[in-house]
């Protein structure tokens, strides 16, 4: 699912927009959009729960689509932002937020499919990471350099593969989303994920990570845990790292 963040002054031009999207026929995956009038009110809201993709109209009072993308690029490196704008002016200015497009109203059906398909691609093809807020600011982390995910306290530590820990406050069920088992990814304790990629052994109560760190299996999570472990050897052959 995309998430997409669509800001703009004019409430006709916002549903413009949504309508077009959600008539896009082809579309290549699920497409959920929010509509905002100011920009300090999309920035808290992606703060809250970041965008994948943000269209904002480039001139508006107060807060501008140019600042408020500022302010958001700041915190995110990764957020696709695409600008409107009834004049080309500003598209120089644009590439100071790293934007990935810059369309003149009106806007066109076609014009705008093809500027969200090339976003989407992009997205997909880096697509296999953990998008993480770490010291407010937005990481996205390659799934393959996890080796295991641990929660303390009012912190969730990841640890990666090269030895190196991040610290995030995102509670563990939150990651437990976004980690899944298609990705290698098995919750083998309350307190634990592993990368099913990244375990050497593993016995009737606790898995040995390549670092051999060893992390707990729940009683209840023994038989099931097997089972995953061996639906993602045999399920992905060859992508052991």
């Amino acid at each position: 699912m995309i998430r997409i963040g669509i800001r703009d002054d004019s409430k006709a031009f916002l549903n413009q927009i949504k309508d077009m999207i959600e008539l896009w026929n082809d579309k290549p995956q699920t497409i959920v959009t929010e509509l905002f009038e100011d920009g300090d009110t999309l920035i808290q809201s992606h703060k809250k729960k970041p965008f994948d993709l943000l269209i904002l109209d480039i001139v508006m009072p107060l807060l501008n689509g140019l600042d408020t993308a500022k302010e958001i690029r700041s915190k995110d490196k990764a957020v696709k932002i695409i600008f409107l704008s009834s004049s080309s002016e500003f598209a120089i200015d644009s590439y100071s937020v790293k934007a990935s497009n810059y369309l003149l109203k009106p806007v066109h059906p076609e014009q705008l499919y093809i500027c969200l398909k090339e976003c989407i691609e992009e997205m997909n093809f880096s697509s296999k990471t953990l998008s993480v807020k770490i010291s407010e600011m937005v990481y996205r982390i390659p799934l393959s350099s996890i080796e295991y995910v641990e929660a303390q306290n009012k912190h969730v530590c990841i640890h990666m593969k090269n030895g190196k820990s991040l610290l995030t406050s995102e509670p563990l069920y939150l990651l437990e989303n976004k980690l899944l088992l298609s990705d290698g990814f098995y919750k083998c304790h309350r307190s634990y994920i592993v990368n099913i990629h990244h375990i050497s052994k593993y016995s009737s109560k606790e898995v040995t990570m390549h670092s051999n760190d060893k992390i707990p299996i729940s009683r209840g999570l023994r038989n099931s845990f097997e089972t995953a472990y061996f639906s993602v050897l045999f399920g992905k052959a060859g992508e052991n790292e």
